[in-house]
């Protein structure tokens, strides 16, 4: 009976192994000590992406001429 018991441990822990070593592996404790890493991070704009945001919003403010507006002239 003590051996059926053991085989049926067995049987669970071989069933559940990859989901028991995803959430508690080498590559889960990556994943998190990676996450940590993330979490201190910080985006850094650049001098060129300013700019570009700033040409974006000159544009943008453009007053442009409709269509109709400039067929009928």
């Amino acid at each position: 009976m003590i051996a059926l018991l053991a085989l049926a441990v067995a049987a669970v822990i071989g069933a559940e192994w990859p989901r028991l070593t995803s959430r508690y592996g080498a590559e889960a404790r990556a994943r998190r000590e990676r996450a940590h890493r993330k979490a201190g991070l910080q985006l850094v704009r650049s001098e060129t992406e300013e700019f570009a945001a700033s040409v974006e919003r000159d544009l943008a403010e453009l007053p442009t001429i409709e269509e109709s507006d400039h067929h009928n002239r």
